[in-house]
């Protein structure tokens, strides 16, 4: 199981060492972009992410929490995601979802759909068979620090019995109060990505990360 920074939470006073240990013991780098619409905050726009995109090889895994993902996902693709994860809730029809599927790939970007904690994974079972990754949302998008929704263990655990099942090969991702306490649990439900970003920044970032990495 690895360890993604959501980099959300990142102290920009210590921008180059903190991003120096996330290059050097971490895979993924989990960068969120929110509107103001589809979620009632605001983060950050393409030209911060082309500064991690400059300095970090690892993949760059962009969650957009936004009301036009098909819009938003040309210009961060532009700018180098390697992983594009748009929102179920976003948009409303099976072929608008599979079409935004589609486009993403033909760009060659891998691509991810999450679920909010309330939203049930039938929504996207027509899905599965499309995607690279499924985002499990354990608390509600748009701000950081929020605790850990139990519900989503469940839901992990239904996305692992299907890919098994069904011998897909999307990874399953959670995001949202995860930490030390829930790590291995959410391991043993068959998560493979921990988006970590309150937890990971709060004091030692390198400690933190060796601490989850563990589980991996």
């Amino acid at each position: 199981m690895y360890v993604a920074p959501s980099i959300l939470s990142l102290d920009y006073s210590k921008f180059k060492e903190q991003l120096d240990t996330i290059n050097e013991k971490c895979h993924y780098i989990h960068f969120d972009v929110m509107d103001g619409h589809f979620v009632p905050n605001l983060s950050f726009g393409p030209d911060i992410f082309k500064a991690f995109r400059k300095n970090s090889n690892l993949f760059m895994d962009v969650h957009l929490m936004v009301s036009d993902p098909s819009y938003f996902s040309d210009v961060f693709i532009k700018a180098g995601a390697d992983g594009i994860t748009f929102h179920d809730e976003a948009l409303g029809t099976l072929e608008d979802k599979m079409a935004l599927i589609n486009k993403i790939h033909n760009n060659y970007c891998k691509v991810g759909v999450s679920i909010k904690p309330k939203t049930d994974v039938e929504a996207i079972i027509p899905l599965l068979e499309s995607v690279d990754l499924v985002l499990v949302m354990s608390v509600e998008p748009g701000y950081g620090g929020q605790a850990f929704i139990d519900s989503a263990y469940d839901k992990i655990r239904q996305l692992d019995e299907y890919r098994k099942k069904h011998n897909l090969n999307y990874l399953i991702e959670v995001d949202g109060g995860v930490n030390d306490k829930n790590a291995h649990k959410l391991k043993d439900c068959g998560c493979d990505i921990i988006v970590v970003g309150s937890h990971l920044f709060k004091d030692n970032l390198e400690k933190n990360i060796d601490d989850l990495n563990v589980y991996e």
